[in-house]
């Protein structure tokens, strides 16, 4: 019964939150509050570096990054070796690789579980807001300004598919921001 209490206190307080109220360690082992991100849009994915995806993905996120970040958008990615075992390497490894391989310069945070019980308190709260849970690597979290969840994809859907609607939501937060001056 204990138990259960506290699983049921984890997933209220998961409930309560928004996506830049976490904390979470950074693939460099820094603890980093989300709050940071907090007034941009995100793209929060869970990559993997031997995955049929990654190639795209990684490409196409890092242009993502480079179009429209840092200071309005970023591309935070959450490694992950839940499916097919595909993101076997330590997180030194994986931040070595994607920065080597695909000139990645977005956010790469320490490996995590996404799904299952040992999820991560951040991925609880974007299944549970999205209503969408990741079944493979890449699946694609879209936050807005306020750390809300607008929309979720699975890795079927390309990067270059989402990238109007982030690049509407990039646009209209310059206009807001040119506006306040």
């Amino acid at each position: 019964i204990a138990l259960s209490f506290l699983a049921l206190l984890c997933l209220a307080e998961a409930k309560q939150k928004d996506f830049y109220s976490f904390k979470l360690v950074n693939s460099r082992g820094r603890l980093v509050s989300l709050e940071k991100y907090r007034g941009s849009v995100s793209l929060v994915v869970n990559v993997a570096s031997e995955c049929g995806y990654t190639e795209e993905h990684y490409k196409d996120l890092q242009q993502l990054q480079k179009d429209f970040g840092p200071f309005h958008f970023n591309v935070l990615a959450f490694p992950c070796n839940q499916f097919g075992q595909q993101e076997p390497g330590s997180d030194k490894e994986i931040d070595s690789f994607v920065r080597r391989v695909y000139g990645v310069s977005f956010p790469i945070f320490s490996k995590i579980a996404v799904v299952g019980i040992g999820a991560n308190n951040a991925y609880k709260y974007l299944v549970e807001a999205s209503r969408k849970e990741p079944t493979w690597n890449f699946w694609k979290y879209l936050i807005d300004t306020d750390g809300k969840v607008v929309d979720a994809w699975g890795p079927e859907v390309s990067v270059k598919e989402i990238r109007p609607r982030i690049a509407d939501m990039v646009r209209k937060l310059i206009i807001k921001r040119k506006e306040e001056l």
